[in-house]
């Protein structure tokens, strides 16, 4: 299912739901935060991010008028074994561990923001820099044999120094360099669409600073928790890490 330019429908934990709406809802919230409401070709979608942590089976989104209720499927994600050279970020000592709670208080707050929209009409998105990348999205991750997270992300290798550029127009709302993350930019799009880019070598931007598509916000680099130079981009909506593919109209 796909309607123009709105993201892919992918129901399963870390997709996007695309949900027609009658004219007469006008809120849809999950779990009392709101979801995302679009107009496209006289049409009214809600476009509701499924978090990565659902479970399968039902879930219920709440509206002004009946609850709504979409299926959770399941979906095949890989698993990656990664192997790192430094200890500490898989086993992070206490100071360490104080900066990371402080730094994911930074993030949470701008992923449970909830700005006016910065388009008209849901926008197209480009790949922010060149290269080729794999499904990364959603792989349970092993670091040094001990499970964590799964993957937020999508990896894209490229070369220390490529040009990161914003996959569509926003506002540069964090910057900051991050124990796990590295040198990081967050863009907040409008209706809890946020996109995060990390482990740059240099940032671009600065808080506050309005972006059209293709302009540049950084360069590819190796900070933070990597192996190799690569740039992770997450997609955030409604409080939820979704697959930035689904993003993509090709």
């Amino acid at each position: 299912m796909s309607f123009a330019a709105l993201p892919k429908d992918s129901r399963r934990a870390g997709g996007i739901a695309v949900i027609p709406l009658s004219d007469s809802i006008d809120k849809v919230s999950y779990q009392n935060r709101p979801v995302m409401i679009v107009k496209e070709n006289a049409q009214k979608y809600a476009i509701f991010g499924i978090p990565l942590s659902a479970p399968l089976g039902n879930l219920q989104l709440e509206t002004n008028q009946n609850p709504i209720s979409i299926s959770i499927a399941s979906y095949p994600y890989a698993e990656q074994h990664i192997k790192l050279k430094d200890q500490s970020y898989v086993n992070p000592d206490q100071a360490q561990l104080d900066r990371y709670a402080q730094e994911a208080k930074e993030q949470n707050a701008v992923y449970l923001s909830f700005s006016p929209a910065q388009w008209a009409s849901f926008p197209n998105f480009i790949v922010p820099t060149k290269g080729k990348f794999s499904n990364s999205f959603g792989r349970k991750r092993f670091f040094n044999g001990e499970q964590r997270a799964p993957h937020s992300g999508l990896d894209i290798p490229a070369p220390v120094g490529q040009a990161v550029v914003a996959p569509t127009g926003g506002v540069v709302v964090q910057t900051g360099n991050y124990f796990f993350n590295g040198n990081t930019v967050m863009i907040d799009h409008g209706q809890g669409l946020i996109s995060m880019f990390c482990h740059l070598n240099a940032i671009k931007v600065s808080i506050g600073q309005h972006l059209n598509q293709g302009d540049l916000i950084g360069l590819v680099g190796k900070t933070g928790r990597v192996t190799g130079p690569h740039l992770h981009w997450g997609m955030s909506l409604n409080d939820a890490r979704v697959d930035p593919q689904l993003f993509l109209n090709k």
